[in-house]
């Protein structure tokens, strides 16, 4: 084994400091919200949660605001209307670009160049947000469908997904092709598979601005049983609930009980995905 002299044992301790602490801060702001929702009223009111969730002025848990918010119908409508608009609106997103960057990545398409360039070219420059409202509005799609398919397309996902498939050998295309294999199949049975990481790139970019997204939710979804959880808790969050005052768990551990349970999702999938990342942009971000 090499001997480090000193410099690099320095530098590795003060790397591994310094990722320590990072990854503290970061770990943090999850503790202390989960720490708030199950601390009971007298440490919600008095903000006096640091680390740990007190119960009665000591270190304990206290599941009123988390029941509070489990036994909340509209939540749960707003939960389930935020799952119904991330999988078929990632679904959707996904079958556009997909079949938008496969074509692409040929060399044979036919003013391929042009193409890409308008694809590009929309990156650079947009209509804008009245231009784009006004659209929803002419097409009469102020709606969750509005939601889905007006906001389908993007850009990059497209690009990043297109040069990732131009990563795959020709060979194997044209081997597969001799054998009598149609576009259809060329894409399902060569292309996706040897595109997993930047598939599942592009499916996890998708599916968290659609959990995530909430300006134009609130704008299209006019309707309070469509609306998704983002708008459900922007509402309860912003105006004070004064029934709560009268129970006996305090507004804030109540607000940070919503916050916990919205973000349980992506605490499971984000891990499961978060092996392909690094592979799906350095695949599919240094082909041309």
């Amino acid at each position: 084994m090499k001997r480090l002299d000193k410099s690099e044992i320095i530098f590795k301790v003060f790397a591994y400091v310094f990722l320590t602490i990072f990854a503290l801060m970061c770990v943090y702001p999850l503790i202390y919200s989960l720490s708030v929702a199950l601390s009971d009223k007298a440490a919600g009111d008095m903000n006096s949660v640091i680390l740990w969730p007190i119960k009665n002025g000591h270190i304990g848990l206290d599941f009123k605001a988390l029941t509070a918010v489990l036994t909340d119908k509209m939540f749960w409508l707003a939960y389930c209307n935020t799952l119904f608009l991330t999988f078929y609106g990632t679904l959707v997103s996904m079958i556009i670009a997909v079949t938008g960057a496969y074509a692409l990545s040929k060399s044979r398409l036919m003013w391929g160049r042009g193409f890409n360039f308008l694809l590009t070219f929309t990156m650079w420059f947009s209509a804008g947000l009245i231009a784009t409202y006004q659209n929803f509005t002419d097409l009469n799609i102020k709606n969750k469908y509005g939601f889905i398919f007006g906001l389908g397309f993007n850009a990059f996902n497209i690009i990043l997904l297109r040069n990732g498939f131009k990563g795959v050998p020709s060979e194997i295309e044209e081997a597969a092709t001799i054998d009598g294999a149609t576009e259809f199949q060329l894409l399902t049975k060569i292309y996706l598979p040897m595109s997993k990481a930047t598939m599942a790139t592009v499916t996890m970019f998708y599916a968290l601005s659609r959990w995530n997204g909430y300006y134009w939710a609130a704008i299209l979804l006019a309707d309070p049983t469509e609306r998704p959880l983002q708008v459900y808790m922007r509402d309860k969050l912003e105006t004070s609930d004064d029934s709560v005052d009268t129970l006996n768990y305090s507004e804030t551990s109540w607000q940070f009980a919503m916050i916990v349970c919205s973000i349980i999702p992506i605490l499971i999938l984000y891990p499961q995905m978060q092996k392909y990342f690094a592979a799906g942009v350095n695949l599919g971000g240094v082909k041309e």
